[in-house]
């Protein structure tokens, strides 16, 4: 049976490829997701992306007990949201949590996770590649 994983995108990942490519780049997620795919064709990569808080929450209570991982870029609430660390305590599945920039070298709000404690793992600062940092770290 393949390896289930699921990507939540949250707030902005949306504009990928036309918010700040200094620091985001210029690749579109969905670009980027089939490329991701393609190399791991032999894990069954679902995917999800919204603005809005309660949306993000009921994906991970949606998929948590029957995926083999969650990988969560939840932008900006993972600065900010108790509810989103309490959704991935509430579920079984492993959740990576993620980030394209290196968070700890921008703005100093952006230094303190709310939902790393829930997690498995965190990975920022590699671009896209954080998504496949984040997978490879789920096949273990």
């Amino acid at each position: 049976m393949a390896m289930r994983v699921q990507i939540i995108n949250g707030p902005n990942i949306n504009l990928l490829g036309k918010r700040e490519p200094s620091i985001y780049g210029s690749v579109t997620f969905e670009d980027y997701l089939d490329g991701l795919r393609e190399r791991y064709a032999d894990v069954e990569i679902g995917y999800f992306q919204s603005n809005v808080e309660g949306e993000l929450i009921d994906c991970i209570h949606r998929v948590g007990f029957s995926v083999d991982g969650i990988i969560l870029n939840a932008g900006a609430y993972t600065h900010t949201s108790i509810a989103l660390q309490d959704a991935i305590r509430a579920v079984t599945a492993p959740v990576i949590e993620v980030h394209i920039s290196n968070v700890h070298s921008r703005e100093s709000f952006r230094h303190v996770s709310m939902i790393a404690a829930a997690c498995r793992g965190v990975i920022c600062g590699f671009g896209l590649d954080s998504y496949r940092l984040a997978l490879e770290a789920l096949k273990v």
